[in-house]
């Protein structure tokens, strides 16, 4: 879905050494199964992941040691305090990190399949996810009862742990002045009077703005009629495209255009500014949430679930919430000031599948439109 720069101060984070403590469990020995396997054999899988975590739970965190390789594009302040918590929990565990945008992460660790470096993948979006996960092995993590099945892999091949709603954002000041009402849909934005006043970025420049055009495709007749809802949207931008999905908020509360298409986590950061306003769209927004994946074949199995589990759990999700303002995937969390809980969010049926497998000819169509 993005990718994030990270500061150079990471490069320090590489080479962790952690140590281990508590008692989360230990992961689940789950072995994939066949998407065709019968649900009795996948109570058997449940029934033997609880027997492993029961079995994990007598375990002391000092008694896990070794090393985990993590892969983020994470933002540097976030990784590092996730990091160091887990480093709190279980100081006998060694923590190796690179860092680097999504799609060089998941290019390396198909470039390694033969012989696996990394252990985990943590961030990047889940479509982006999506496209790899060849390269990962599935994993149900000890936290899944509280992640929704929106927000996971249904081979359990990546599981999400923030998502990332997409919102309107929207300049008060502008939108008083010309006695426009607030937008409240997709659809409102293809009304004559915000022609040429709609910050939206180029698709094939920003992963928030291609999930942006994916979901309303999906949410405004699917994947072939859906297109004439784009085509309509594209018309109304009269010729007006920004360069960097970064902008469109900017731009936004600068006041060079009246509304803008973003994500939730960067309208919020305008909270306390009373000129500005976001929505979700009442026609369908998608969540598509940073993921998290077990690398398939990588050398340390057991801490990599175990850093899975820690990122999944209430403890890491609060601590990223509450200091760095991401969205918690869990059912069991209140969501930070100012966002909506997801259940009061109207969500398209977003197909990761699709949305990662497709890329190139979605991109391709909406630059036709471009042209036409």
């Amino acid at each position: 879905m993005k990718k994030r720069l990270l500061t150079a101060s990471l490069a320090a984070l590489a080479a962790l050494s952690l140590s281990a403590c508590s008692g989360g469990g230990k992961p689940a020995e789950t072995t994939a199964a066949p998407q065709t396997t019968a649900e009795a054999a996948s109570d058997e899988t449940k029934a033997e992941e609880s027997k492993d975590g029961a079995e994990a739970a007598a375990k002391a965190p000092e008694e896990y040691k070794g090393t985990v390789v993590v892969y983020s594009p994470h933002d540097a302040d976030p990784l590092n305090a996730g990091v160091n918590l887990f480093m709190q929990k279980y100081p006998n565990v060694k923590v190796e990190v690179v860092a680097a945008g999504t799609g060089e992460l998941c290019n390396r660790i198909a470039a390694e399949s033969a012989n696996p470096i990394a252990d985990v993948l943590w961030g990047g979006g889940a479509d982006s996810l999506a496209a790899f996960k060849e390269y990962f092995a599935p994993y149900v993590c000890a936290n899944d009862e509280f992640i929704g099945d929106a927000y996971k892999d249904s081979e359990d091949m990546w599981i999400g742990e923030s998502p990332l709603p997409m919102v309107i954002f929207y300049n008060k000041d502008l939108i008083q002045k010309d006695g426009l009402a607030i937008p409240e849909t997709w659809e409102d934005l293809t009304k004559p009077e915000w022609k040429g006043k709609i910050a939206y970025c180029l698709p094939s420049k920003s992963g928030s703005a291609y999930t942006q055009l994916c979901t309303m495709i999906l949410g405004h007749g699917g994947k072939e009629a859906g297109w004439d809802f784009i085509k309509k949207l594209y018309d109304n931008l009269d010729g007006k495209i920004v360069d960097s999905s970064g902008k469109c908020h900017k731009m936004v509360a600068d006041g060079e255009f009246y509304a803008g298409l973003t994500l939730e986590k960067s309208a919020v950061q305008y909270k306390e500014d009373p000129s500005v306003g976001f929505v979700y769209p009442k026609d369908g927004t998608s969540a598509v949430p940073d993921g998290v994946a077990l690398v398939k074949g990588g050398p340390n199995e057991e801490n990599a679930k175990l850093f899975i589990d820690f990122v999944t759990s209430k403890e890491c999700q609060t601590e990223q919430s509450k200091n760095w303002g991401r969205r918690p995937v869990r059912s069991d969390m209140e969501v930070g000031e100012g966002m909506a809980k997801l259940q009061d969010i109207v969500l398209v049926d977003y197909d990761f599948d699709w949305a990662a497998n497709e890329k190139e000819a979605i991109i391709e169509k909406f630059n036709d439109i471009m042209v036409d």
